[in-house]
């Protein structure tokens, strides 16, 4: 079982301290954010950071940036990467989506579970070699859950319950789903868990830009609907094309200009994650924001992981030499060190 945990704090650091005098490394924490497929760029920015000798301490995630964030603590990055890439259309896609038509998702997400656990495994988050954390929503009270404790392929499930695609998520008493809803990029978590210097990674910097009032908007001309016959007729020459499946499928995804269940869900989902995620940054800023520019992506295109990775990649180094002047001058002092001398 999980234990939920809030305001969990840290004594001391996971920096090498090498004497009166030295320099101690300050614990690096990495907050990364939600964005469903877009969350592959989460692989280019720790990859990019790891490789200029930026190892994170502490890592907490929000929904598709828990399940990154998990797989980097794991020591799955790789694997997460390989699977990633080998997804090259829709249809491999779709194979991870058992779609049902009762319960509370529209999609169960055991598939999804099952390949996490294939890679992961019944690994606990208090065994990883760094703090991990990730967050989630309680369905009821719409509290902020921190789940610091239990298997990880279960912080993650709840993590990335996007309310009425997935399922909710049990674990203990509490009924989880996507922590986008109250913390979208959680900088607040990891300076909790006892990091000194955040950096954070928000996906959705570019999705809205500045989103304007329509004072004044009417109907447009009413579009001249399919003739019932017609219809009928066409399920009688194709019937494979109207198989259940296959239309709840198109139902799911849309066409023909019209957006379809999925899609109308992602677009409120995405301008109310834009809105928290804007007053969460203002009210508690990180030390160094990572923003890919990504919004031309979409929430299930998961088949352009290589594309995603590579802008992650790119906003980092484009970050690099801010984030290491952070570090330089957010580098807490050494012990027994005398204050510096205001200048």
């Amino acid at each position: 079982m999980l234990d939920i945990l809030k305001g969990r704090s840290a004594n001391g650091s996971n920096g090498e301290k090498v004497g009166l005098g030295s320099i101690r490394r300050p614990v690096i924490g990495l907050a990364l954010g939600g964005g469903a497929a877009r969350g592959f760029a989460h692989i280019g920015i720790l990859k990019t950071l790891l490789s200029n000798g930026i190892v994170p301490d502490v890592v907490v995630g929000t929904s598709i940036g828990a399940v990154v964030g998990g797989a980097y603590a794991t020591g799955q990055l790789d694997t997460f990467e390989e699977w990633g890439r080998s997804l090259q259309g829709m249809r491999n896609i779709l194979g991870y989506l058992d779609i049902r038509l009762n319960g509370s998702g529209l999609i169960g997400g055991e598939k999804l579970a099952t390949r996490l656990e294939e890679a992961i495994g019944q690994t606990l988050i208090e065994d990883l070699p760094v703090k991990f954390a990730t967050v989630a929503t309680e369905v009821r009270t719409g509290h902020e859950i921190w789940l610091t404790r239990g298997r990880v392929v279960d912080a993650m499930r709840a993590s990335y319950a996007l309310p009425g695609i997935f399922s909710p998520v049990l674990i203990g008493d509490r009924w989880l789903v996507d922590g986008a809803l109250v913390n979208p990029v959680p900088v607040s978590a990891a300076r909790a868990l006892g990091a000194e210097i955040v950096i954070a990674a928000n996906l959705s910097s570019d999705i809205f830009t500045h989103s304007t009032t329509i004072y004044s908007h009417g109907a447009m001309p009413t579009p001249v609907a399919p003739v019932a016959e017609e219809t009928a007729t066409a399920k009688r020459r194709f019937p494979r094309l109207f198989s259940p499946e296959r239309t709840m499928k198109r139902e799911f995804f849309g066409g023909g200009g019209r957006p379809g269940i999925s899609s109308v869900m992602v677009d409120a989902f995405n301008i109310m994650q834009d809105r928290i995620t804007r007053a969460r940054l203002a009210g508690d800023p990180p030390d160094m924001l990572i923003t890919p520019r990504v919004g031309q992506f979409g929430w299930f295109d998961f088949h352009r992981a290589e594309d995603l990775i590579a802008h992650g990649v790119r906003a980092t180094e484009r970050a690099l030499d801010s984030i290491q002047e952070a570090i330089h001058v957010l580098a807490p002092p050494p012990e027994g060190a005398a204050p510096k001398a205001a200048e």
